[in-house]
């Protein structure tokens, strides 16, 4: 009875097989938790202090003395403000973030200019060329 050895390859061996640091990583969500956040989201619409919660931070986000204004705003504008309804961008497929600055004038500006008396100077030619 003879175990038959595996073959020797040929060459390099792969970094992935040498080095621990090169594993292969699933890409995305690790598995459940699409089910966990769909469960959050169950328990946090069926809780009755929601409504309490979302009273709270309008509350605060009208309060011009609430020391929590801006993050109230924030909070607010993030979950209304249809950004996608902005970005054309997004709709064509390409979905790059862009500054688009346009500056209009209101009317012509006339530029006028003064003649201007001579100065006086003295000159003198280099001649080390």
């Amino acid at each position: 009875m003879t175990q038959e050895q595996p073959k020797k390859k040929i060459g390099r061996p792969k970094k992935a097989t040498t080095d621990p640091r090169v594993q292969k990583r699933p890409v995305g969500r690790p598995k459940g938790d699409a089910m966990i956040i769909n469960e959050y989201k169950q328990r946090m619409l069926a809780s009755p202090k929601s409504r309490k919660v979302l009273d709270a931070i309008f509350e605060a986000a009208l309060d011009n003395e609430h020391k929590n204004q801006a993050a109230a705003w924030k909070l607010v504008m993030d979950r209304i403000l249809p950004v996608a309804a902005f970005e054309k961008d997004v709709t064509s497929g390409a979905a790059r973030n862009a500054i688009q600055i346009n500056i209009t004038g209101v009317g012509t500006t006339e530029i006028t200019q003064e003649p201007q008396e001579p100065l006086d100077g003295e000159y003198t030619e280099d001649d080390d060329s």
